[in-house]
């Protein structure tokens, strides 16, 4: 029916209710108006014109005209050959079809220890890699030091203090000076010189407290070493180290200001350079260079961004703090302005908000090591590195988080990463307990899975490639966190109402091939967080 709407797109979605179906269409509703019907009677003649299908045990109407399809039990059961079948393969595919995205984050100016914001942008920053990669993509994870301006320059004041003996406490220190106990380290390993292994080049304290540029040469490397470090123990590495500093050197930010000079979109007012960034949808015209002739911020970052376009990547992603908000407009707005065919909206951006952390019903602001925050490295000291992935990426990027450390270090089903890994625990016990041969469950009857609980877990496992597309398509790795915790309930409830090892062999064998399944796509998706699948618990 309807041939002259063939190109109407036909959208499925799950039904939040299991007795309104496994899929439901608004299809006929959508038909309505062209076809000047009422939908109720469009959705019986497109009941009417389907051809029978050993998938779908029936279809109904409801409300104004929405169609439920409800699936046979042969179609649910399919998911598990097919899970068992891929093993860790499931739940991957290829939309991203080989295209290049670089993902930057983290990117912290190397002044000192990483704090537990820069911790959340790397939970939600190598999750977002790791669901790109499983939907595809070629992921280029890029680490950005900020490591020129006032910031630096602060930095090697206060290890130059250290270094010639004097404290925070004494009326000489910088005002902006960082005053946390790794500054100490910092003047003390310079001092001692000590070499340090930067990313291409070996850097060496010179020992001389006057010597300003060795000491901030030595301060940068030593403080990105230490990050790497604290990154290394939360599992997370970057294949580019980029500094901005270099996009000087190297002429980047000089070229991309010509380009912009000669697209005719700047002008010269009160002795600066200025941008029109009005004319791409900013809500006023941008300093370029300002009259003491050095640029503003976001002008290298145009200078970055138009490198990674002319390398080649489709996508770039910024996972960021939500103090660079600002930003968003006039970067984009900048690399409009160099007219070199950079689609607008281009590139992408998570901001993540701030985190609080809290013990013993108490916000923890300080660390020994930091002074005046606290450090990822004493996150994953106190609450270890799989809670303190999941927590921080288990909600949304741009809502403000809570970090609870007596919850993370809670065994009890309140704290949703004990209970997630519980569940996989539990189902290898199980397994162990039988002692068979597990590919061998490839190849049994699933019939005898009929059971409310099994009907709601095999329903569940179908769900999970659909949501790791819809994940990595809206960058939002919190919807993989929501999930399992979901999935693990249903494992769970299952595991409280039913016997697996039965003596039915024919419901036994069905049910460890469901949870066998189910353990499956537990290690798919916590691995993708970055969380390990324990066996015991």
């Amino acid at each position: 029916m309807a041939p002259e709407q063939a190109e109407l797109a036909i959208v499925l979605e799950r039904p939040k209710s299991a007795d309104h179906g496994d899929f439901a269409t608004n299809l006929a509703m959508t038909l309505a108006r062209a076809l000047k019907q009422n939908p109720r009677a469009i959705a019986e003649n497109l009941i009417k014109a389907l051809p029978t299908s050993p998938y779908i045990a029936k279809t109904e109407i409801a409300g104004a005209g929405f169609i439920n399809f409800f699936l046979s039990p042969n179609a649910k059961h399919a998911v598990v050959g097919s899970i068992l079948a891929q093993g860790a393969a499931w739940g991957r595919n290829n939309v991203g079809q080989g295209r290049k995205v670089q993902v930057e984050f983290v990117s912290a100016n190397p002044t000192g220890p990483l704090h537990v914001g820069h911790g959340r942008g790397a939970a939600v920053g190598d999750c977002l890699c790791r669901l790109l990669e499983a939907t595809g993509w070629d992921v280029t994870r890029e680490f950005y030091y900020n490591d020129a301006g006032a910031q630096i320059d602060n930095l090697t004041r206060s290890v130059q203090c250290r270094a010639k003996g004097l404290t925070p406490e004494d009326a000489e220190w910088p005002e902006d000076g960082y005053r946390g106990e790794y500054i100490n380290d910092v003047a003390k390993a310079y001092m001692a010189r000590e070499k340090i292994d930067a990313e291409d080049k070996h850097v060496i304290g010179a020992g001389d407290a006057d010597n300003a540029a060795a000491i901030r040469e030595f301060a940068v490397a030593y403080l990105r070493r230490e990050q790497d470090l604290d990154l290394r123990a939360f599992d997370v590495h970057f294949d580019v180290y980029s500094l901005e500093s270099a996009l000087y050197t190297d002429g980047k930010v000089e070229a991309a200001v010509n380009n912009l000079i000669a697209s005719g979109h700047t002008y010269e007012q009160d002795d600066a350079l200025w941008l029109r960034t009005t004319s791409f949808g900013d809500d006023k015209d941008r300093v370029m260079r300002k009259r003491e002739g050095g640029y503003t911020y976001f002008v290298p970052d145009v200078a970055y961004h138009l490198d990674k376009w002319q390398r080649g990547f489709t996508r770039v992603i910024n996972e960021q703090g939500a103090d660079h908000h600002s930003t968003i407009t006039r970067v984009r707005a900048g690399l409009q302005a160099l007219d070199v065919g950079i689609p607008q909206g281009w590139p992408d951006y998570v901001l993540h908000q701030m985190v609080t952390v809290m013990r013993g019903g108490e916000e923890v602001k300080i660390s020994k090591r930091a002074g005046s925050y606290v450090t990822l490295r004493d996150l994953i000291d106190m609450v270890g590195r799989d809670a303190t992935r999941y927590f921080l990426a288990a909600r949304r990027a741009d809502s403000q988080l809570v970090f609870d450390i007596d919850l993370a270090l809670a065994h009890t089903n309140d704290n949703p990463v004990y209970y997630i890994q519980y569940a996989h625990a539990r189902i290898c016990s199980v397994l162990n307990e039988w002692g068979g041969d597990v590919a061998s469950l490839a190849r049994v009857d699933l019939s005898p899975l009929q059971l409310p609980h099994e009907l709601a877990l095999l329903q569940r496992l179908s769900e999970f490639t659909e949501m790791v597309q819809n994940a990595a398509q809206e960058l939002a790795p919190h919807l993989l966190a929501y999930y399992l915790k979901d999935l693990a309930g249903d494992l769970h409830s299952y595991y409280n109402a039913e016997k697996f090892l039965v003596e039915d062999e024919q419901v036994k064998l069905a049910r460890l091939a469901l949870v066998t399944a189910t353990r499956h796509v537990l290690q798919n998706g916590l691995s993708l967080l970055g969380v390990s699948a324990p066996e015991k618990m």
